[in-house]
């Protein structure tokens, strides 16, 4: 039965969308169907990565810059110009980024011992031990946040997810 026939399976969304199409029948809020619910996804989403990531001590973009070296494998090294393209952010933000991780102790800049005018970024251990840490507790909230679904549904999901973002990517 769907959902739409069963007043107890009914979301916020589907009390907006009732009450758009009342008051403007002459739409088609289809749309609104499935993006309102990726918003409010999205929010939770975003409360479970903060929290996830504060309990290890870092910040949302910390995370990006480090799950970005340790994806790498050893020695968790990339130069600056591959951490900006990984997690599409600027040159100068970058540059601020990795100097506040030097500060903090998670990630060493040194120069390139195959091209001395270059610079590499290398994780710490302490950097590898929050990062990991992050990931496994960001999965615990993931794995939370998807538990309404049947295993079998998430591959289902995640593919017409990739079907829209392959336009964006």
């Amino acid at each position: 039965m769907p959902a739409r026939d069963n007043p107890d399976r009914l979301d916020e969304v589907d009390r907006i969308v009732d009450a758009w199409q009342r008051e403007r029948p002459d739409l088609d809020f289809a749309p609104l169907q499935v993006l309102s619910r990726v918003g409010r996804l999205a929010r939770h989403l975003d409360r479970a990565r903060r929290t996830a990531f504060a309990a290890s001590g870092l910040e949302s973009w910390e995370f990006d810059v480090l799950s970005a070296l340790r994806r790498e494998g050893e020695p968790y090294q990339l130069s600056p110009k591959s951490l900006l393209q990984q997690t599409l952010v600027s040159s100068g933000t970058m540059t601020n980024r990795i100097d506040r991780l030097v500060e903090r102790g998670l990630v060493t800049r040194n120069a390139d011992p195959r091209d001395r005018r270059s610079v590499l970024v290398t994780m710490t251990r302490e950097g590898r031990a929050r990062v990991d840490t992050a990931i496994t507790q960001l999965l615990e909230s993931e794995r939370a946040l998807l538990a309404a679904l049947p295993d079998a549904e998430h591959e289902r999901l995640a593919d017409l997810l990739r079907v829209l973002n392959l336009d964006f990517d």
